[in-house]
């Protein structure tokens, strides 16, 4: 089952103090960004988050789940509605993310 449209502008918009919030189809489902980041996943209508120790720092609640078979573990978020909470759980997210991306072209750079 696809995600619903409405859905994912919902969360897209819920997301939005983060930064600039995009999304693209893949395979059926969503990609979610943040300035250009993929951060989550939507598919089949819930909203998954990349797990981060600074994400997990923000969670009220930790629930890991795959958003599809045969994928890795991510943040399940089931407490869509709350915007401010969303977008600094992705703010940190993202944070941590582009740290993690800047050390490993570092490394590539190194090597």
């Amino acid at each position: 089952m696809a995600s619903n449209a409405d859905f994912v502008q919902y969360i897209a918009d819920q997301c939005a103090g983060a930064g600039e919030i995009t999304f693209k189809k893949m395979f059926g489902d969503y990609g979610i960004y943040c300035d250009g980041l993929i951060f989550g996943l939507i598919c089949d209508d819930r909203f998954y988050v990349k797990p981060t120790e600074a994400g997990r720092a923000v969670l009220q609640s930790v629930e890991m789940r795959p958003p599809y078979n045969g994928a890795k573990d991510y943040f399940y978020i089931a407490d869509v509605d709350d915007r401010d909470y969303l977008s600094k759980l992705v703010r940190e997210t993202c944070r941590e993310l582009m740290m993690l991306k800047t050390k490993s072209r570092s490394r590539r750079k190194q090597a």
